[in-house]
């Protein structure tokens, strides 16, 4: 990558990862044969859930918890294009932060791990009628104490 997507807060825990792997499946590819960059919001989609879930903070729980984390922004960097078949791995980075939002990284490999495509994605938390949080809710507040005293399971 050129550049950082998200600063680094002195004294911040180092980021969250995960990595999922897929292949491209045929209805994911353009009339040129390459993955429609449409797509690649469904691909940082599948990595940002499995890690979410994985810290027992993903939609469900936020659900169970009256909260909202609506999309505020996405962006795609293209380095190399994936065609039809192709086997590829999505790294995905949460990045630590204190305000009530969810910073996440993203790069995607191809099967001999040259980085194709990189990104991120930003949501903000709300309430369930919208009104965005100031705060992070108690059971996020959780989370992110156990991540900065490093007793993540």
């Amino acid at each position: 990558m050129n550049r950082a997507y998200f600063p680094v807060e002195p004294g911040a825990p180092e980021p969250l990862r995960m990595t999922v792997t897929r292949q491209v499946r045929f209805e994911e590819v353009d009339s040129l044969g390459i993955v429609w960059h449409g797509r690649y919001a469904g691909y940082f989609e599948d990595a940002r859930v499995a890690l979410l879930d994985r810290h027992g903070i993903g939609y469900m729980d936020f659900l169970a918890n009256r909260v909202i984390a609506p999309i505020r922004q996405l962006h795609v960097d293209y380095r190399r294009p994936l065609r039809f078949r192709d086997e590829f791995a999505i790294e995905s980075l949460l990045h630590w932060t204190e305000a009530a939002r969810i910073n996440m990284e993203f790069v995607l490999r191809d099967a001999g791990g040259t980085v194709t495509t990189t990104g991120f994605t930003v949501q903000m938390m709300a309430d369930m009628d919208g009104n965005t949080l100031m705060v992070p809710p108690p059971f996020f507040q959780a989370f992110v104490g156990r991540w900065r005293q490093g007793t993540l399971a």
